[in-house]
């Protein structure tokens, strides 16, 4: 007789909106802004990502990525296409968490440039910021309802890249 034993790993877990889902996954999006500090208790560990099912309200990504990314139409179809590629309303991904700071309300305009660019997003000013690295897909997709600000998930071991 075999006796199968599957292992989980229980995470700290946040929903994205599309596109900025898969732009965290694709290694696009190195920082993400909150108005207030969410992920500065998980410095230095590692986040699972979520796939809202709604979309991120606004087009100010798309200017980002043709403008101070100076990305094609076609390459950022790409992307957008390589986000969906495990749907939506699930745990697809882990990315580690750096530290978090507040943007001041005024900067130097190229450093200000770069941080916008980063986030692919504009008025960043006043917000909490987050560097983000390391990210991963996982080999497949975890359904998860989601969840309000952070939330525990339990991944499979067989799910990690």
């Amino acid at each position: 007789m075999m006796l199968l034993c599957s292992m989980a790993v229980q995470m700290w877990c946040l929903s994205f909106r599309q596109p900025y889902a898969g732009l965290v996954l694709d290694g696009v999006k190195t920082v993400e802004s909150r108005w207030r500090p969410l992920l500065a208790p998980l410095e230095n560990r590692t986040l699972a990502v979520h796939i809202a099912w709604r979309d991120w309200e606004g087009e100010e990504w798309r200017a980002a990525l043709g403008g101070a990314w100076g990305l094609s139409a076609a390459r950022v179809q790409e992307l957008l296409e390589s986000g969906e590629r495990f749907g939506r309303g699930v745990v697809a991904g882990l990315v580690d968490v750096g530290g978090t700071w507040q943007c001041p309300a005024s900067l130097p305009e190229a450093e200000l440039a770069e941080l916008q660019r980063s986030a692919v997003l504009i008025g960043l000013e006043q917000k909490h910021l987050t560097r983000l690295s390391n990210p991963r897909w996982l080999k497949g997709p975890l359904k998860a309802p989601g969840g309000r600000d952070l939330w525990t998930v339990e991944i499979p071991a067989e799910l990690f890249p």
